[in-house]
C-alpha cells in the first residue's frame, strides 16, 4: 500500500464530526487567546457556561479512545500504559517548548519596541520568572509552576495519566457488559474533587485535591483542575467506545436541550452580549438584578476550575443539538461548494490539533501586539483575526504534509 493509499484509508475511517468540531475549537481558542481582541466578546463562551475548552477536552477524549485504548485491548495493559506514557512525554516537551518560545518572543518584542508604559512579558505575569529564574525555572520543569496561559496541556497530561486506571477498571467488567466501574470511577472522582458545587447546599466542601501552580510568592492552584476536567474527557472517551449509548433523536429531548442553552445565555458570568443588552434597557434593571442574584447563588455550579455541574450540563445539551444538526457520521456537513471547502479546511485544522494549538499560543501574543500597537482599530482587529485563521490553516497543512512522510521511498517488490 502506498502512502497516499494509506492516508486515504485513514481518512475514510475518521469521523468528520470529531475533526470538524475540534478544528472549530482551535479557531475559537485562538480568538480567546489574542489580547485586546474585541472578537473575544462574541465567542461561544459569552453565550453559555461551556466554551472551546470543553470542545477541546471532549474531542481529545474521543480521539484518545481511538488512538490509545485500542492498544490496551490489542496489546495488553502494560503496552497500552507505555503508549500513553510516550504521549505524555511528547506533550511535556511541547509544554516546555511553548512556554520558553512565548517568553523569548515577548522579550524580543519588548527589546525591539521598548516603552516604559507597556510590558508584554508582564501581561502574562511572567516578569517574576525573568527577574528570578532560579526560583521559577526548576519548578517549571516539574510542573510546579504553571502560568494560566499554559495550563491546558498540563491538564491534558494528568488526565492521560488516569487512562491506565480507567482501562484497568474497564477490564474488570464481565464480557458483553458496560464498564460501569470505570465510568463510576470518573464520576466519583469528579464529585469528590468538585465538591465546591455542594456549597450551594451548605455541605462542607473538600478542595484540597488540586496541584500547586506557584512555587513562591503566592498560593495558587492549577486553573484547570485535571481531577475534575477528566469527567468531560472520559465522557467523549466513553461515547466513542460505545460505553455510553448513542442518545436517541427525540423532539422533547431537543426541546429540553434548547431550553438549557437559551436559559444559560443571561446566566453566564462572562455573558458580555447579555450584559450589553440589559445595560441598553434600563426598564429591565430589576430583572437584571434578579439574574445577578441567581448568578451569585449558583457560583460553585459554574466554576471553571472545578468544572462545575452547570458547565457539564450546558455542554451536553449543546453537544446533543450539534450532533443532531450534523447528522449521523456528519452526513449533513457540507461536502461540496464553498461551504464544503470551508468544512474541509476546519477539519484539516482539527486533524492536526496539537501542532496547531502549540503554534497558536505563540502567534496569538504577536497578533495581540499588532492590535495594541494599532490603537485597537476595528479594521486591524478583523484583519488580525483573519490572518490568524490563515496561519492556523497553513500550520495544519504543513503538519499534515510532514506526517505523510513525503521522503519515504516505496519498497520495491521483486518478481520471480
Amino acid at each position: 500500500m502506498t502512502p497516499a493509499e494509506a492516508a486515504a484509508l485513514r481518512e475514510a475511517r475518521r469521523d468528520p464530526r470529531l475533526d470538524f468540531f475540534r478544528g472549530l475549537g482551535m479557531f475559537i481558542i485562538l480568538i480567546a487567546h489574542i489580547p485586546w481582541n474585541t472578537w473575544n466578546s462574541w465567542i461561544p463562551a459569552r453565550f453559555g457556561y461551556s466554551d472551546a475548552t470543553e470542545i477541546f477536552v471532549f474531542c481529545s477524549g474521543a480521539a484518545s479512545a481511538l488512538a490509545f485504548y485500542k492498544v490496551f485491548e490489542a496489546r495488553g495493559w502494560w503496552i497500552g500504559t507505555a503508549r500513553v506514557a510516550f504521549r505524555i512525554w511528547q506533550l511535556y516537551w511541547c509544554h516546555i517548548a511553548a512556554f520558553l518560545t512565548v517568553l523569548v518572543t515577548l522579550m524580543m518584542v519588548g527589546r525591539w519596541w521598548p516603552d516604559p508604559e507597556r510590558d508584554y512579558v508582564a501581561v502574562l505575569n511572567l516578569r517574576r520568572f525573568v527577574e528570578d529564574p532560579e526560583a521559577f525555572l526548576p519548578p517549571l520543569f516539574w510542573l510546579g509552576y504553571v502560568p494560566n496561559y499554559f495550563d491546558i496541556l498540563v491538564m491534558y497530561m494528568v488526565i492521560l495519566a488516569l487512562m491506565p486506571v480507567v482501562a484497568g477498571l474497564a477490564s474488570l467488567r464481565a464480557p458483553g457488559t458496560r464498564p460501569w466501574l470505570a465510568m463510576g470511577f470518573c464520576v466519583a472522582l469528579w464529585a469528590l474533587v468538585s465538591q465546591p458545587w455542594l456549597a450551594v447546599l451548605d455541605v462542607p466542601v473538600f478542595t484540597g485535591l488540586n496541584l500547586e501552580a506557584e512555587p513562591v510568592g503566592q498560593s495558587r492552584a492549577w486553573f484547570f483542575n485535571p481531577f475534575c476536567w477528566q469527567l468531560i474527557f472520559f465522557t467523549g472517551f466513553a461515547f466513542t467506545l460505545g460505553w455510553l449509548p448513542t442518545p436517541p433523536t427525540r423532539w422533547w429531548l431537543i426541546l429540553i436541550c434548547l431550553v438549557v442553552v437559551l436559559i444559560s445565555i443571561p446566566l453566564d458570568p462572562d455573558g458580555t452580549p447579555a450584559r450589553r443588552f440589559f445595560e441598553a434597557r434600563p426598564d429591565l434593571a430589576p430583572l437584571w438584578e434578579r439574574i445577578g442574584a441567581v448568578k451569585a447563588a449558583v457560583g460553585p455550579l459554574q466554576s471553571k476550575t472545578f468544572f462545575g455541574l452547570f458547565r457539564y450540563l450546558h455542554f451536553l445539551a449543546l453537544a446533543y443539538l450539534v450532533w443532531i444538526a450534523a447528522g449521523d457520521k456528519g452526513h449533513r456537513l457540507p461536502k461540496t461548494g464553498v461551504l464544503g471547502g470551508v468544512v474541509t479546511l476546519i477539519r484539516r485544522v482539527g486533524q492536526q490539533a496539537l501542532a496547531v494549538f502549540i503554534f497558536s499560543l505563540v502567534v496569538a501574543r504577536l497578533l495581540g501586539v499588532v492590535i495594541f500597537e494599532s490603537g485597537k482599530d476595528p479594521m486591524v482587529i478583523a484583519l488580525v483575526n483573519l490572518t490568524g485563521f490563515a496561519i492556523l490553516i497553513a500550520v495544519a497543512y504543513t503538519a499534515r504534509w510532514f506526517k505523510s512522510n513525503p521522503w519515504k521511498v516505496p519498497s520495491k517488490t521483486t518478481s520471480r
